[in-house]
């Protein structure tokens, strides 16, 4: 019998399933391998053809449909892994467990891991042999033991390591992260074109939502493409100095990519694996300088002014072992940024700004020169204190635009952009008086009920924030979904809660500012 007639051996079927970063196998239960093995559903499993192999976790099926007893089904992301066509024969067996699960138990009992212990971790977990349970095993030891500043850095270098890194033979490469928490905020579609043009290189790969209402990548993919190959986005670089990208196709850190995928539906967030990811990824990039924004606010993501200068002195810390020159400054997390929480929205905001209209929300306009003039500042020949005037002299002059434009086009503009929903409603005042507080949490909410970001005309378009005098009965803002059965979901929430606090002037809501 020819080896691939080998009665071991099972015929290769794609299903079409996309399983988020996990690879999973389907086989059926009537499968001579499957009792004869000892198979279980959620085993481990190994899959080698041609001297290669993946490994994956297993489901059991009993429909012909998906896949028959002589066949072995892979979800999406497996079977473009194991790179064979359908029908390929593959040989199955039991995977043995990583033996970084052994630091993993370490971790949960409260020891110390080692530098070597988080590059074996992180490198099993890139060749897929972590299920999501060990890499949740993993994320709440680490979050509920602690990680200590010098395992944060083991666990920095071992992500950065753990993929491809940019090198763009430039001494000055740089890069700004917001920590998240609040919605708008969409500083980087502006600072970007602002640095740019000024000549510094900014290659910025950005993130798409998981659970906010936009990422930077959402947005800009309403003005043009943001799946961009390395060789492309290399090209693009090459020519405008910088691009605004989604960082999924560029393999930088891949293992922070999967925690992630487990941590956010965890709501796992703590601070060194937070610290930890921002950094591997702008080193993986490339970046040599970065700016850090951590908003501080009562519905922020960091709620206490106490808690981001510690934040801050990690970061440094870490930052400078690692050899980037890094920055930290605190904003104002109090409210959102801009008018627009959605794609389509936030995008209206940021071309506003860019092309100077009367009216632009003030609020994204004064941040994202601030942002924009401290990097600006990283380049020796710009003096201390001088960033924010060029940055505003980029910008009011029109070079800003230009380059937004120069790379919209250079990406690959979007020739019929998406519209904001059609289905709106108004939430309203419910009394005279002063906006004292906007939960950012609740106007988060709302606007991902309503269908951002998949939806990218979803959202909610804000007329009155923190300061604004109000009368009864006057918007507050306006909520815009595509279908019926989101704008119900947002409709319901708004009818328990607003999100806005209406009082007097003297109970506004304090800011924390630190430029």
């Amino acid at each position: 019998m020819s080896k691939d007639n080998q009665p071991e051996q099972l015929l290769l079927r794609r299903v079409a399933i996309d399983t988020y970063r996990e690879n999973v196998a389907y086989m059926h239960r009537e499968c001579d391998f499957y009792r004869a093995e000892g198979f279980q559903a959620l085993n481990k499993v190994e899959i080698t053809v041609n001297g290669n192999g993946i490994f994956a976790v297993l489901n059991v099926v009993d429909d012909e449909n998906i896949v028959k007893p002589n066949e072995l089904g892979l979800s999406e992301q497996a079977f473009e892994q194991l790179g064979q066509q359908e029908s390929h024969p593959v040989r199955v067996a039991q995977a043995e467990p990583p033996a970084s699960m052994d630091a993993v138990r370490r971790k949960i009992r409260g020891e110390r891991l080692t530098q070597d212990d988080f590059y074996a971790i992180t490198e099993d977990i890139v060749r897929n042999r972590y299920s999501k349970m060990e890499m949740a095993a993993f994320l709440v030891s680490s979050g509920q033991t602690g990680l200590d500043r010098e395992e944060i850095l083991h666990l920095t270098r071992a992500m950065t390591q753990s993929g491809d890194r940019l090198d763009w033979h430039e001494s000055l490469v740089v890069d700004k992260h917001c920590i998240g928490g609040i919605p708008g905020n969409r500083t980087t579609m502006l600072i970007v074109p602002i640095v740019a043009a000024h000549g510094m290189v900014m290659p910025k790969t950005s993130s798409r939502a998981i659970t906010s209402p936009a990422g930077t990548a959402d947005t800009m993919e309403v003005l043009c493409e943001v799946n961009l190959s390395p060789k492309k986005l290399h090209d693009v670089v090459r020519r405008h100095r910088a691009c605004l990208a989604w960082g999924g196709t560029a393999k930088l850190a891949p293992a922070d990519d999967i925690l992630i995928s487990v941590e956010r539906p965890l709501g796992i967030d703590s601070q060194g694996q937070m610290v930890a990811s921002i950094l591997s990824k702008k080193l993986a990039a490339g970046s040599t300088h970065l700016l850090i924004d951590i908003p501080v606010g009562p519905t922020a993501k960091v709620r206490l002014m106490r808690e981001a200068l510690q934040l801050r002195k990690l970061f440094e810390y870490i930052g400078d072992r690692m050899g980037i020159h890094l920055e930290v400054i605190i904003t104002d997390g109090s409210q959102p940024v801009g008018r627009g929480i959605g794609p389509v929205l936030e995008a209206r905001d940021v071309l506003q700004v860019l092309q100077n209209d009367p009216l632009a929300p003030e609020d994204l306009r004064q941040k994202s020169l601030r942002l924009a003039g401290r990097i600006l500042e990283f380049d020796p020949d710009v003096r201390g204190g001088y960033g924010y005037a060029i940055a505003r002299d980029i910008l009011e002059s029109g070079r800003a635009w230009q380059k937004m434009q120069d790379l919209i086009h250079a990406q690959g503009e979007i020739t019929e952009p998406p519209r904001v929903g059609q289905l709106s409603y108004e939430v309203c005042a419910v009394q005279d008086g002063v906006v004292t507080h906007i939960d950012n949490y609740i106007l988060a909410k709302v606007a991902r009920l309503a269908g951002a970001p998949i939806d990218k005309g979803a959202g909610v378009d804000m007329l009155k924030k923190v300061g604004d005098e109000v009368a009864k009965g006057e918007v507050l803002y306006r909520v815009h979904a595509e279908y019926r059965a989101d704008y119900q979901f947002a409709r319901s929430l708004t009818d328990q809660k607003s999100g806005y606090r209406i009082g007097t002037a003297d109970e506004v809501s304090k800011t924390y500012m630190e430029f």
